[in-house]
């Protein structure tokens, strides 16, 4: 498969934590990004591209525009970007709960609003990145489709309600799986072991399982039942973390995406605010 081209010029504005991993892993997937400018207050350059800190040293009117700051910038950045835009421009937005009909009125000169919800492992190339947003072309479709499938698992949302619902459930669920990996090691201290070897020990095991059920196709399930002996010191765990562990991740999910949907709403009524 032939490297993405990013269109020229593509504009980032903003660049913090989601928007270094995304140019980190087109980086890393050979991707040229001399063309590309980031516009950021802070001036703070990012290696490898042009960075200013005011639409006005940009350039030329962008073909592709990534929204890479925090919700809460829209109201002061929506105004000051927009007068930029053209019927060219194609907007993607990586803003949490931010909803198309919002980011459209506040982008009216924008061709195309695009949403991208990645996780942050799309800077090794190994992340999920959800799409959602107004009919593209397709042209347009594939180039941003093969954008973020050089960082690993992209698909198009058929709508916004599984767009969020992607979002909540690998956009979020970094965190939850390191939290994961850091109880494993805590246990394995409660045993008398190293800070750093209990800390080796949860990180390649849940690195090692990952990786035999992606590389096998089992089933989560078949590899627990695969693990568990009849009557075994696994299958003792299991009766303690059974019980709890499925209503709980659900729960943490729900809190997500409850979030996500405030968001939208305080988005629509124009209330996201410092």
């Amino acid at each position: 498969m032939a490297v993405p081209e990013l269109p020229v010029p593509t504009w980032f504005v903003g660049c913090g934590n989601m928007g270094g991993a995304i140019v980190e892993g087109w980086r890393t997937a050979g991707i040229d990004l001399s063309s590309a400018v980031v516009i950021r207050p802070s001036g703070t350059p990012v290696p490898g591209m042009r960075t200013v800190q005011k639409f006005d040293d940009a350039g030329l009117a962008p073909q592709l525009v990534v929204l890479a700051f925090k919700p809460q910038k829209l109201g002061e950045v929506g105004p000051a970007l927009n007068p930029w835009l053209t019927s060219q421009s194609t907007v993607v937005s990586l803003l949490a709960g931010v909803e198309v009909q919002s980011l459209r009125e506040r982008f009216s000169n924008a061709g195309k609003i695009v949403r991208a919800m990645p996780n942050l492992p799309v800077a090794i190339r190994r992340g999920v990145t959800a799409l959602y947003g107004e009919p593209l072309d397709p042209d347009s479709q594939r180039m941003l489709g093969d954008l973020f499938a050089a960082l690993g698992f992209a698909m198009w949302a058929a709508d916004e309600a599984k767009f969020a619902a992607i979002g909540a459930v690998a956009g979020a669920g970094p965190a939850y799986v390191a939290r994961f990996i850091g109880a494993l090691s805590d246990a394995g201290v409660e045993r008398g072991l190293t800070r750093e070897i209990a800390g080796t020990i949860a990180l390649e095991t849940v690195l090692g399982t990952a990786w035999m059920q992606a590389t096998t196709g089992e089933d989560a399930a078949d590899v627990a039942r695969r693990v568990a002996s009849p009557n075994g010191t696994t299958e003792a765990g299991l009766a303690v973390l059974d019980p709890e562990l499925r209503d709980l991740v659900i729960r943490t999910i729900e809190a997500a995406a409850r979030r996500g949907a405030a968001l939208a709403a305080e988005a629509k009524s124009g209330s996201l605010a410092e």
